[in-house]
């Protein structure tokens, strides 16, 4: 009997969650090829990566026809909300991820929260304005800290917990008057307190597949101080959120939202992610993304047992999705950024080690902003790197983990050494 061929595969992006992906997708046995657009170093290693930027849709959707690609998987959320699903569904190609009109759930935090509020989903209370003094009184008038979120994406530094009100004048101005993200609209939220998990799912129309949760440390430094960044480090599973709460997340946010988007005519298929927090009251939303969370990928996937083809094409096809099973191993991880970020930094540092860091075994190394100069790894973004490590329990994990930044080296890299320190 004739062996079936196997699939080739495109992964869109080039950072550490789409390294994770191909990661993933490299122990799969029903794939062949994969190509990444545009990759990075890292990825290199175990994908054939190809000059075409994640915003040109019409760029990949032309090699994807041209290499027979079997099914094109999307990492970043701005070839989500540039439509590239629509492009390649209309020439006939398979893509796991969701529509633009889907995408508008994390494209718009002011349509997150009117579903929400639609559909009874627990989140902070809020108002939307894009007039700066309604939006000055509005604040004025409330208590502190408060939350100011700008509407449209802004690569993860759209929000700010303003502490007084001279933060607040400065970040609606930023936000309204100077339109630093773009001209838009800003949500104003209550504070809520509690641990925040990421909780993401495979989902298709009203169909939901929880996968593991895991809890990323957005503050540059340590302790949660400095300013907010698109992630310093990650951890799974997480021992504050219980079996109830998981439970409660699936029940009352993921399948309401998700049947809620069916409702209203933008029917999801995916990775939803929930950006939840365990307050005093219950289990609320933070934010909704329409991918897969970076760093938290780098986490979760490792611990992935069951094939990620079979699961990326039961939610693209609509078919029935295989059983899926999560190793009970911990990962914990941490990202390794340029001096200076999230602000400006340098690029092109030499970086050493990492083959004595991947030697001490389960060990995962994820580039997230590299490139090749003169034969070796230099530093090419802000976060340049994820080390994860896996170990029986969070300790063991993140000593294992701290062993092999040990190994790695670079004169221009920090890290926050105390990931996973809620529970540790």
């Amino acid at each position: 009997m004739e062996n079936p061929r196997k699939a080739k595969v495109l992964v869109v992006g080039g950072g550490g969650r789409c390294h994770a992906i191909v990661d993933a997708l490299s122990r799969s046995s029903k794939v062949g090829k994969i190509y990444c657009a545009p990759g990075n170093a890292g990825i290199a290693q175990q994908a054939e990566c190809v000059p075409i930027k994640d915003t040109q849709v019409e760029e990949l959707k032309d090699f994807a026809l041209a290499e027979g690609i079997d099914l094109t998987v999307v990492g970043p959320e701005v070839s989500l909300a540039a439509g590239i699903v629509d492009v390649f569904q209309a020439s006939g190609l398979r893509i796991f991820g969701p529509s633009k009109d889907a995408a508008i759930i994390e494209s718009s935090k002011d349509f997150a929260k009117q579903l929400m509020a639609k559909y009874n989903v627990p989140t902070a209370a809020f108002r939307t304005f894009e007039d700066y003094g309604q939006a000055l009184e509005y604040v004025r008038a409330g208590s502190f800290p408060v939350v100011l979120k700008y509407d449209g994406l802004a690569a993860g530094k759209g929000v700010v917990i303003a502490e007084d009100l001279s933060q607040a004048q400065e970040t609606l101005k930023d936000m309204l008057l100077d339109s630093k993200f773009g001209k838009g609209r800003v949500v104003v939220e209550e504070f809520l307190t509690g641990p925040e998990f990421s909780f993401m799912c495979f989902v298709d129309g009203e169909k939901v597949w929880p996968m593991t949760v895991s809890q990323d440390h957005k503050r540059a430094f340590e302790g949660d101080k400095g300013p907010n960044t698109g992630g310093m480090g990650a951890y799974s599973p997480v021992p504050l959120i219980t079996d109830e709460d998981v439970e409660y997340s699936i029940e009352n946010i993921m399948k309401p939202v998700a049947a809620g988007m069916v409702a209203e005519g933008r029917p999801f298929k995916g990775v939803l992610y929930g950006g939840l927090m365990k307050t005093p009251t219950g289990v609320k939303v933070i934010e909704f993304n329409c991918r897969f969370g970076d760093p938290e990928t780098e986490v979760v996937l490792p611990r992935l047992e069951s094939d990620i083809y079979d699961i990326f094409s039961a939610v693209t096809d609509g078919t029935l999705m295989p059983e899926i099973k999560w190793s009970s191993r911990v990962t914990l991880g941490f990202v390794l950024a340029s001096n200076g970020y999230p602000g400006s930094y340098e690029k092109g540092h030499a970086i050493t080690g990492l083959d004595e860091a991947l030697a001490l075994g389960d060990i995962r190394i994820y580039h997230m902003g590299t490139a090749v100069k003169d034969g070796g790894y230099v530093t090419a973004g802000g976060r340049v790197l994820m080390v994860v490590g896996s170990g029986d329990d969070l300790k063991s994990a993140q000593a294992h983990a701290l062993k092999a930044v040990g190994c790695i080296r670079c004169d221009n890299l920090f890290y926050r050494r105390d990931i996973g320190w809620r529970v540790l």
